[in-house]
């Protein structure tokens, strides 16, 4: 895959707690994580989400079963790390990341950070949204253009390092020449919605995407970190 990322602060918060996983090679591993908790407890949850599963799983033909284990290693891992410091007390971080081989993309996910894959001209968010308006939308509750202003769309239901054990979505996608995957923290989702998203993925180059991404979700008030991961299958 060829990939463009970029990583912001936005324009209100005083620090960035997201954070990138690049491992490009035979088996890319791509991703982002949306650290919360505070200002160094976020910042170490989402830091080690994507240093300790580059560490796993670098090198490592992809499979369901390592993604999916690797994963929970990283959460234990979080989980054991705030019971060592108070300061770290009650971290936890989202994980977002898509691994590849020849032939599949593996996808990973655990909270309210999102992936989209663009096919043929047509975007679809791959991840489910693992927070308290996603499963009000799913159960029909409330609308889509509810669920973009209620005051409880941040509220995630399921995050790395919250308890000892976590539940993992894996998802299997074939690849296709052409494939075009965008994974991002809330800082992009709640701006740039995924019409719009797919017309930029589909004019532009991905840097030159990736910049105007982060101009665009800045321009609309950039109250969250933004952090976005483009890659494009190429053969």
């Amino acid at each position: 895959m060829k990939v463009a990322s970029r990583t912001h602060v936005g324009n209100v918060r005083p620090s960035n707690q997201d954070a990138l996983l690049i491992l490009p090679g035979k088996y890319g591993l791509y991703g982002v994580a949306d650290g919360m908790g505070g200002h160094k407890a976020g910042d170490v949850a989402s830091q080690m989400a994507v240093v300790l599963l580059a560490r796993v799983l670098e090198g490592v033909r992809p499979r369901e079963d390592l993604l999916r284990g690797g994963i929970e290693e990283v959460n234990q891992a979080i989980f054991e790390e705030q019971k060592k410091d108070e300061a770290l007390s009650g971290m936890g971080t989202t994980l977002t990341v898509i691994w590849e081989d020849e032939n599949r993309v593996l996808l990973g996910h655990v909270g309210d950070s999102r992936a989209y894959l663009l096919r043929d001209g047509v975007i679809r968010q791959i991840s489910v949204d693992h927070s308290m308006v996603g499963e009000m939308l799913r159960d029909g509750l409330i609308t889509p253009e509810q669920a973009l202003r209620h005051p409880y769309r941040n509220v995630i239901t399921r995050a790395l390092g919250a308890a000892g054990d976590v539940e993992v979505d894996i998802t299997v996608l074939n690849k296709q020449a052409g494939d075009q995957y965008l994974i991002c923290s809330d800082g992009l989702s709640e701006y740039v919605m995924p019409q719009q998203m797919a017309d930029v993925m589909t004019a532009l180059p991905l840097e030159e995407a990736a910049d105007t991404f982060l101009r665009l979700a800045l321009e609309g008030g950039g109250r969250d970190n933004i952090s976005v991961v483009l890659a494009e299958v190429t053969a």
